[in-house]
């Protein structure tokens, strides 16, 4: 059986765009729901974190959140948009040295990736300090099977941007990045894949740290874990998976729009 047979034909796709300014606005959007989904799910951590949306228009800026700003008041308004070189082109509010540093050079390295997220996820962090990849005990962690490495080199606060471009080069094709003693960072081909993937990610990490603490947990063989992986780890499945968060997040706060 193929993975296309395995979804419906009836499922909804991602959004094409005829101007630039309607794909701008959808991706602003998108990326205050995901600060939103973010602050819901107690990915904040004081002023720590990132999440970045690439502008349609001038691919080398990215839409960033203000530093210092709760995950759960970010509107859409309040987004800043920030060129290859840190200047800001839009927006009245400082930005974080360490998500221009980080973001940047993953944006430079990766042109397919049009989101990244970042942030200091209890789960994440924790798993992060054993200075391992994720082991495919459940379905859901075969969505980072052979699609996630290991960034072993913690230096600090990440503020020179040739360490972002290490990371970025470490990164290389693969979907998300542990960095050790650090956290975790996912990338996209959109908002909702990057969001929805670190979501994913650091439900894994809570999993296996869970269930290496209860005893030995049994990995999916090697075979299984690739097919799953096919079935569940691809980009428009990462995008799907977003999008009934999106609905509930608008539903319950639309004020984010604003």
């Amino acid at each position: 059986m193929s993975v296309k047979s395995l979804i419906p034909k009836n499922l909804p796709q991602p959004p094409q765009f005829d101007r630039p300014a309607d794909e701008r606005l959808h991706r602003k959007q998108r990326l205050a729901a995901a600060f939103r989904l973010f602050a819901r799910y107690g990915f904040d951590e004081g002023v720590a974190g990132h999440i970045t949306a690439r502008d349609p228009e001038d691919p080398h800026s990215f839409w960033v959140n203000p530093f210092g700003m709760y995950f759960g008041h970010i509107r859409v308004s309040d987004l800043i948009l920030v060129n290859a070189s840190g200047e800001i082109l839009d927006g009245d509010r400082p930005i974080n040295a360490a998500a221009f540093a980080i973001h940047s050079q993953i944006h430079a390295a990766r042109p397919d990736a049009i989101a990244a997220a970042h942030t200091h996820s209890i789960y994440g962090k924790t798993w992060s300090t054993l200075g391992r990849k994720l082991d495919p005990l459940t379905q859901d962690a075969c969505s980072f099977y052979d699609d996630h490495v290991l960034f072993d080199d913690y230096t600090g606060v990440v503020l020179d941007p040739s360490e972002g471009q290490r990371i970025g080069q470490t990164l290389g094709t693969a979907k998300a990045a542990i960095l050790r003693n650090h956290g975790l960072l996912t990338v996209g081909q959109s908002v909702d894949e990057a969001a929805w993937w670190f979501i994913a990610m650091e439900r894994c990490c809570q999993s296996q740290l869970l269930a290496e603490a209860a005893g030995t947990p049994i990995a999916i063989d090697r075979d299984t874990a690739t097919l799953t992986a096919s079935q569940v780890g691809t980009p428009f499945m990462g995008w799907f998976c977003f999008q009934s968060l999106y609905d509930k997040i608008v539903r319950e706060e639309p004020d984010l729009l604003d």
